[in-house]
């Protein structure tokens, strides 16, 4: 089987673990970079932005006339678009009418655009071309199998941890503090503005925070990637989950991230949370700014040893259970297998 992916790869990006654990199980796979021309063209300058405005379409065929090379070139069974807002919808009816299977994945809502990176016209036209739909969100799925007719199949968020960086990040020393690691936005900071006004200090790590806070109880960091991402995201006794405006009822990354190094989650109380890990054993849930506060109190307070036991089975539920982004791509096979059973690994 031969996959094409549809997306980026930067460091951030998820279609990553995809491709990795992909070709580990025997299937070719290449990523087409849609998301990394459109992201490199547009911050590029100033100009770049001006002229992107003025002519968006030019770019988005620029983007679209290379990804109809690779397709012509790679010749996959299956095209993989990660979100899409690059790829036009008479892009993926070409792959279909070549017998391509295709298939979408958006990390975001395709139903809610909370900003200019979100989504855009070609993900709300391309919804109903598509073989078959992945999310994280069960109200997506099901407005999606409603509205349209398609398939579309739960793929939670993971983590891609190795033991080695593991164990590394055991030897940090516990920081008795609360933080947050993610960038910031107007709903976020209004929620960290919320806990600092009550007193509560919180480590901040991202991109242009001081724009947002300007409390004494907040110290701002830069963002953090790599080895020191999931070294901050363990040693803290408190991290901070905090949804955003298009999943506020489901789970995101960090949902997964945080319990699967180990780290102490303080996560808002949705099903999909009570679902993946049981609250006060494994995680901590909150529903309003106040309950949040208590809790966060109980948890700085509350001994090393008991801490310690939180961490053990956060991270043991999160490795037994499958969470990780190796078990989801396994999934992943299963799934493309149904839709197409001569649809077999390479080697």
């Amino acid at each position: 089987m031969r996959i094409l992916i549809t997306g980026s790869t930067k460091h951030w990006a998820i279609e990553n673990f995809y491709r990795k654990y992909l070709e580990e199980l025997g299937f070719e796979t290449q990523i087409c970079q849609t998301a990394d021309f459109f992201y490199d063209s547009y911050h590029k300058s100033i100009l770049s932005k001006i002229r992107y405005r003025l002519f968006f379409k030019g770019l988005y065929k620029k983007i679209n006339k290379i990804l109809l090379s690779e397709i012509h070139d790679f010749k996959p069974d299956v095209l993989w678009v990660f979100k899409g807002m690059e790829v036009f919808p008479e892009t993926i009816n070409l792959a279909k009418k070549l017998g391509i299977k295709t298939v979408n994945y958006n990390p975001d809502n395709p139903f809610i655009f909370s900003g200019r990176g979100s989504g855009n016209k070609n993900i709300t036209n391309s919804i109903a071309l598509y073989d078959l739909h992945f999310t994280y969100d069960t109200t997506i799925k099901q407005r999606i199998e409603i509205e349209y007719s398609i398939p579309c199949k739960i793929l939670p968020f993971g983590f891609d941890i190795d033991e080695n960086l593991y164990k590394e990040c055991l030897q940090e020393d516990e920081v008795i503090k609360v933080c947050f690691l993610g960038n910031p936005d107007k709903q976020r900071a209004t929620f960290i503005n919320s806990l600092l006004d009550k007193g509560v200090q919180i480590d901040l790590y991202g991109n242009s925070w001081n724009k947002f806070i300007h409390s004494t109880n907040a110290t701002i960091f830069d963002a953090v990637y790599g080895k020191d991402f999931w070294k901050i995201l363990r040693k803290y006794r408190v991290q901070l989950n905090i949804m955003r405006v298009h999943n506020p009822t489901s789970h995101n990354m960090r949902s997964f991230e945080i319990p699967s190094i180990g780290g102490v989650m303080l996560a808002p109380d949705t099903e999909d949370h009570r679902t993946y890990f049981t609250p006060n054993e494994e995680i901590f849930l909150y529903k309003s700014i106040d309950e949040c506060v208590e809790k966060i109190r109980t948890i700085l307070n509350t001994s090393v040893q008991d801490i310690n036991i939180v961490r053990d089975k956060a991270r043991a539920k999160s490795i037994s259970l499958g969470y990780s982004y190796k078990d989801r791509a396994a999934y992943i096979v299963d799934v493309l297998k149904g839709m197409n059973k001569n649809l077999t690994p390479n080697k």
